[in-house]
């Protein structure tokens, strides 16, 4: 890892406020701030922010997520991570990940897999809420789904071929701090990421992840309505990189914004969309997430019993 000089962070400030990307996407959610306040949706729509929903005791949810990515310089690609989350008590979820990429004019490879805890300390509603996470990861150098970015992360990380890089396995572990609220139909949710290589040593790296998201309408009384505008979700995430515990800093690190659409089909089925735009010159140039999630209800119960009868 390259030492790297810290930076104003009004420079870096007055960098993104100047890009033509990121005046898109304020508009944009200066857009949703008009519309009336609304209560939220049953699932959460990001992709790399977590707010403090936690799976139903009992339930479990499969979603994939695919993500597209291009950049100058480098192939474009594809990857995709499987999710099993599972509602192992009211104030505990557990998650568990499979890794894919493929390269165009390149090659296909399974990255590796993921096992993911969060921890609700407080139950009960607070202005603002709290969820202590940690993750372990056993990863290849060849992953490309951009789960998180920390550190120094950037499109240089993408630019080796899979040959010489997708049997390099790290352990990592991951830990956030989640924090999150509601404010005026608004779910606003804030997440600082520390991540240290058990393997390969070296400091740890740091980023952050911020999301907003809403309804566009309340949810009907009589029940679930696919076709209404309560059904749809709109939001936006900004998250990026902080350096590391040697150098916490925000030069040569990248930052991303993405809009969000979700709709939710059923409901427990949940369709979502992120177009994504890297912010510096280190960030990919743009991203494409999709994401399809699906709840099965009563999977520890229906487990429970089957087990009851042996």
């Amino acid at each position: 890892m390259h030492p790297v000089a810290s930076v104003n962070p009004t420079t870096l400030a007055i960098r993104l406020l100047g890009s033509a990307r990121f005046g898109i996407i304020v508009g944009f959610v200066a857009a949703l701030a008009l519309l009336p306040p609304s209560a939220l949706a049953s699932e959460q729509p990001y992709f790399v922010t977590y707010n403090c929903q936690m799976e139903e005791r009992g339930d479990l949810e499969i979603s994939t997520e695919p993500v597209f990515g291009r950049a100058r310089a480098i192939n474009s690609f594809l990857s995709n991570l499987t999710e099993f989350e599972y509602g192992a008590a009211a104030w505990w979820t557990s998650e568990f990940y499979l890794n894919w990429q493929h390269t165009f004019s390149d090659s296909s490879a399974f990255t590796g897999v993921r096992f993911e805890n969060r921890f609700r300390p407080f139950l009960r509603d607070h202005r603002i809420n709290m969820v202590l996470y940690i993750e372990y990861e056993h990863l290849s150098e060849a992953d490309k789904t951009l789960k998180e970015v920390v550190g120094f992360d950037g499109k240089a990380d993408f630019s080796a071929p899979n040959a010489e890089v997708r049997h390099d396995f790290n352990h990592e572990l991951d830990t956030k701090l989640i924090l999150s609220s509601t404010v005026k139909g608004w779910d606003v949710a804030e997440n600082f990421i520390a991540e240290k290589n058990l393997s390969g040593g070296g400091p740890w790296e740091f980023g952050y992840a911020v999301g907003v998201s809403r309804s566009l309408a309340a949810s009907p009384s009589g029940g679930h309505c696919a076709f209404c505008k309560a059904s749809l979700i709109v939001g936006a995430e900004l998250y990026g990189g902080l350096g590391t515990w040697e150098d916490f800093t925000l030069k040569g690190t990248s930052h991303y914004l993405a809009p969000i659409l979700a709709w939710q089909v059923g409901p427990e089925t949940l369709l979502r969309i992120s177009p994504t735009w890297g912010l510096t010159d280190d960030s990919l140039g743009t991203l494409v997430r999709f994401g399809i999630s699906q709840e099965i209800e009563g999977v520890g119960r229906a487990l429970g019993k089957l087990v009851g009868t042996h």
